[in-house]
């Protein structure tokens, strides 16, 4: 009986800690909204980390004019972020939608609005620290045409579509990564009286 609880405690855990990675990818994606970067940005291995830079004033105008454009009409752009807005939400615990829309509406919103240049201002010293001028006038080149134009109106809904393929994909690897997770916490020997197995 003590192994069987026992087993279903670490059983539990593991299902646990997959919930929350399952609601973490979720979150994560839900934040590709508010910008025109590609969310594979986020998939990206850990790099080194780069020592501080301080990235040519003109260079960092050059990157906010880009990154303006980028980003597309603010207005636009955040009333578009309302409806996953509601879905993040519901995802932290605010489960009634009406309450939810509510408060992305009252609170949420208006506080993005207010912070949105410096949402800009960040992404500009960035870009302005890894591209050059002429890359970031490439950039805006391109955000200039029409099909740059209509990748900006279509980010939100590419957003919802890379979210939900997300879900999704996480789902389906959900399964055979309890079980690998499950195997590899009683190799360790990290579960409640287990004993890690000779390398």
């Amino acid at each position: 009986m003590l192994l069987n609880q026992r087993s279903e405690t670490r059983s539990d855990r593991v299902t646990t800690a997959a919930d929350r990675l399952m609601r973490l990818s979720t979150v994560l994606a839900g934040l590709c909204l508010g910008a025109a970067l590609p969310c594979a940005v986020f998939a990206q291995p850990a790099q080194k980390p780069v020592p501080p830079t301080t990235p040519d004033p003109a260079l960092v105008k050059v990157a906010r004019e880009t990154v303006a454009q980028m980003q597309g009409d603010r207005t636009a752009t955040l009333n578009a972020m309302a409806g996953p807005m509601v879905g993040m939400m519901q995802q932290i615990g605010i489960k009634e939608p009406d309450k939810a829309q509510v408060l992305v509406q009252e609170v949420v919103l208006p506080t993005l609005t207010a912070h949105y240049d410096e949402l800009l201002d960040l992404q500009a010293r960035g870009f302005a620290t890894v591209l050059s001028k002429d890359d970031l006038q490439a950039i805006a080149a391109f955000y200039a045409t029409p099909a740059g134009k209509h990748l900006v109106a279509a980010q939100p809904q590419l957003a919802q579509v890379q979210l939900t393929g997300m879900q999704q994909w996480m789902q389906s690897v959900m399964p055979e990564m309890q079980g690998k997770i499950a195997k590899a916490v009683q190799a360790h020997g990290w579960a409640p009286g287990g004993q890690a197995k000779p390398h």
